[in-house]
């Protein structure tokens, strides 16, 4: 009798628990439909309805989309397009779901997939005005500048209120050298928000384009007062005193833009072609150099034409190599990152780092810099002496052990003064990977990077996630360095390594410095071997991972042997 009553209390209890969330999921579903609805609260209530798997067909379509578009802003590319694709397959005339793919392959660097959809969804629904608008993005970042007008027009067209579209049009029309054009499309974008930084920043180069550098200035001047460490303004501000041919202005914003952030692409770029023109080619081959590498398929347009820039000045200042000079010379910058002010220390990098280094000369390397505990102003300053080394040396290695980890896309080495108190602080705070790639790039041959540094995100528990980045809790992301470039991972990307036990170095350090002075092996087996040896010892724990390689002509041997 007892069960019976139990069994009979179980089902009456379930069944007022679903009668109680029937409500709510009616609530959500009407929420989750609702595309004038707050888009936290709209993704929520989507959220709830995906969880609960209580949706399908269109609905579920719908519910998808929304995920995906947040997942696009967390910058979650490869999550965001798995779940769009999942939408299309439910509702393949949902023309929204097609935009928001669309974006996610542009942002992974596959354009002509992005292409792709923003065809079909225009082909299915002509009057959609947002993927006109996306698809001249592409066409202008091509150089397509007709075609990008015409998309821009066709989007004010059919979405007469969307500003982008008007926008984007004034800035193919500047660089048309339709000033007037671009400043009526400006007129209009102001009609629908007055306040909208793009107007002023972007208007700010419009005159500067047209010679009327005070109407430019006082543009970028007006929103830089109310944001001060907008660099994207700042760049503007800059780019404009260099059209002015005040270079001692423009060298001013852009040492402002690098302090706000060391990382800044365009700033490196606009301050090298300063450089460049005071005849400081030492400086501005550094400053090239940090705006040339990248590990990302995607650059925003701006990004993209400075760090072009830079590539083609890089190339033309890269001094040839004598004839009769030495041949051989390898170097290395060794960093050992422990004493971290704001989290928990680290003891291993230091003691690894020592050992890295002393088998480094060891093996014969002439120049090996050996620091520790390094800030992030320090850092920097460490990277730019070791550049100057490589431009002498046919090896150039850097092998860095401290706290590593992606956050937004981006791959960060940790000085041990962060605080990282949001995700966003890291591109100011923190080094992002593409700058000690740029440390080696000048060498001539061997152009290697050692990281061992695929610890848990210590600053994760506290750190602050903003809309706009997905936060990363341990490990690097997967990356694709530029030919002749090899990158090593401690553990493989998203996994993290381990440090020694009880004083001991750590796995990986161990291995490395072992299996350097093997004589006759060659550098890409070198590391297969060191993986080997890792995953052996940690009993399929961590496993170290390589990607890029050396040039494939020739083969590259730590220790030549007899």
């Amino acid at each position: 009798m007892l069960r019976v009553v139990s069994l009979t209390l179980v089902i009456l209890i379930s069944g007022a628990a679903i009668a109680a969330a029937e409500p709510q999921l009616g609530d959500d579903l009407t929420l989750c439909r609702d595309r004038q609805a707050e888009p936290q609260a709209r993704a929520t209530a989507c959220d709830n309805l995906l969880n609960a798997d209580r949706l399908t067909g269109k609905d579920k379509a719908i519910a998808l989309s929304v995920r995906g578009n947040t997942l696009i802003n967390k910058r979650d590319y490869g999550r965001a397009i798995e779940t769009l694709s999942m939408a299309v397959d439910l509702d393949p005339e949902y023309v929204i779901t097609l935009n928001l793919r669309g974006i996610a392959y542009e942002r992974t660097g596959q354009d002509d997939l992005a292409m792709a959809d923003y065809n079909l969804a225009l082909q299915k629904r002509p009057t959609y005005g947002v993927p006109y608008n996306n698809r001249g993005v592409i066409q202008l970042r091509r150089g397509a500048l007709q075609s990008a007008l015409d998309d821009f027009s066709l989007s004010i067209k059919y979405t007469p209120k969307f500003i982008l579209g008007w926008t984007n049009r004034a800035r193919v029309r500047t660089l048309m050298k339709n000033y007037d054009g671009a400043l009526a499309d400006f007129a209009e974008a102001e009609k629908i928000d007055p306040a909208a930084q793009q107007i002023a920043s972007n208007r700010c180069i419009t005159y500067g384009m047209m010679g009327k550098f005070d109407q430019g200035l006082a543009d970028c001047n007006g929103l830089i007062e109310k944001q001060p460490k907008n660099t994207y303004a700042i760049n503007n501000r800059a780019d404009v005193y260099m059209m002015k041919g005040d270079l001692d202005a423009a060298l001013k914003d852009y040492n402002t833009a690098i302090q706000i952030n060391p990382n800044n692409v365009r700033a490196h770029s606009g301050r090298g072609q300063i450089y460049e023109r005071k005849k400081d080619l030492a400086q501005a081959r550094a400053d090239y150099r940090a705006a040339a590498y990248s590990l990302t398929k995607f650059d925003e347009l701006d990004v993209a034409r400075a760090r072009a820039v830079a590539q083609e000045r890089l190339a033309a200042l890269t001094p040839q190599t004598p004839a009769g000079a030495p041949t051989g010379r390898r170097v290395a910058l060794v960093i050992g990152n422990g004493a971290y002010k704001n989290v928990h220390a680290l003891p291993n990098p230091p003691r690894d780092a020592k050992l890295i280094a002393s088998v480094l000369h060891d093996v014969g390397f002439q120049t090996v810099i050996s620091v520790s505990d390094l800030t992030r102003d320090k850092f920097f300053e460490a990277l730019k002496t070791f550049a100057e080394e490589a431009e002498k040396a046919d090896w150039a290695v850097v092998y860095y052990a401290g706290h590593g980890f992606e956050i937004g896309g981006v791959n960060y080495l940790v000085p041990v003064d962060a605080k990282l108190a949001a995700d966003r602080d890291a591109e100011a705070q923190a080094v992002a990977l593409e700058q000690v790639i740029a440390a080696v790039g000048a060498a001539r041959k061997v152009r290697l990077v050692i990281l061992d540094a695929c610890r848990d995100n210590p600053f994760a528990p506290t750190m602050q996630h903003t809309l706009s980045l997905k936060l990363v809790d341990k490990g690097f992301s997967n990356i694709e360095p530029g030919a002749g470039f090899m990158v090593v991972y401690a553990a493989k990307h998203g996994e993290t390594a381990m440090d020694g036990d009880g004083g001991a170095d750590s796995p990986f350090s161990t291995a490395l410095a072992r299996e350097i002075k093997t004589p006759k092996v060659e550098i890409r087996k070198l590391f297969d071997i060191v993986r080997d040896d890792v995953w052996s010892v940690t009993k399929h724990e961590q496993q170290p991972f390589s990607y890029g390689s050396p040039p494939g002509r020739e083969d590259f041997y730590f220790v030549v042997g007899k």
